[in-house]
């Protein structure tokens, strides 16, 4: 009852929860807009992997004294990039290079960061660290879904026909590969921002299980993408706050609200299909 009380406190929500509120529901809206494309297109995985590249980028950043997201933003960039053409080239078979790619660069990371002796100093990076959101943090999030929500409403019909049919597209002229290269550099941008929040284990299934919730209730394309970021939103501040109410930590907490979420979404179209 006490958490409860506290919960609503006017220092509570200016000093702890605003700034977390803020850039985590600008991170979830970012994910949700592009894991629809991801989870189409089944390149769900490609998030996975860039956000072990962005911890590998983070941590040898940190240990060679530049800013960590000056580094991060490009290299998980270029991962982006390579990846997506891979796939697009056909030469990306199976989930294989992704995997080859992510624990590379994780172990890279955790070589460096354990011989400097910074491996607790990193430590955020793994799990996130959305209650101590600094507001430069808060501000670079709010322009990320500013970005992403600006690209995807201008190019909403073309990013529809290259996620369902880019063989069509391409033969009525949509440069395919242009759009799709569009859609990594959003995705690497909101993946190194949401480990911030998430940290790299777990900002994979902010991208991924919204959209899977939103595919069992909906059926057209833009149900689902709408149906996607109200769920990615109401989860991430209905764990946020279960987070701070029984002390757990918030991007975990956040994972398994969405994945609660999920199992309901899963019950329910059961239960439609069934009359």
């Amino acid at each position: 009852m006490d958490n409860v009380q506290q919960l609503f406190t006017p220092e509570l929500w200016q000093y702890v929860m605003l700034r977390p509120l803020i850039g985590g529901i600008a991170i979830a809206i970012c994910a949700a807009l592009l894991g629809t494309t991801l989870v189409l297109r089944r390149y769900s995985m490609i998030g996975d992997g860039l956000s072990h590249v962005g911890y590998g980028a983070l941590c040898v950043a940190s240990v060679m004294g530049f800013a960590p997201l000056y580094v991060a933003i490009p290299v998980v960039l270029v991962s982006a990039l390579l990846l997506f053409w891979l796939s697009e080239s056909g030469k990306l078979k199976g989930d294989y290079v992704i995997a080859l790619f992510s624990t590379t660069a994780m172990a890279i990371g955790i070589l460096f960061s354990s011989k400097a002796g910074l491996t607790n100093d990193v430590s955020h990076y793994m799990f996130g660290s959305i209650l101590s959101l600094e507001r430069s943090d808060v501000v670079l999030c709010v322009i990320t879904a500013a970005v992403v929500i600006a690209i995807f409403l201008l190019l909403y019909h073309r990013i529809f026909a290259v996620t369902f049919d880019g063989n069509f597209s391409k033969a009525t002229g949509i440069p395919v590969r242009f759009y799709h290269m569009v859609i990594a550099a959003l995705i690497a941008l909101t993946v190194v921002m949401g480990m911030m929040l998430m940290g790299t284990l777990l900002i994979s299934s902010l991208i991924v299980v919204p959209t899977l919730s939103a595919m069992r209730l909906c059926r057209s394309f833009r149900g689902v993408v709408i149906s996607s970021v109200c769920i990615s939103v109401s989860c991430f501040v209905l764990g946020l706050f279960i987070a701070v109410l029984c002390d757990f930590t918030p991007g975990a907490t956040v994972v398994v609200t969405n994945v609660a979420f999920y199992l309901l979404c899963c019950l329910f179209s059961r239960i439609r299909g069934a009359e």
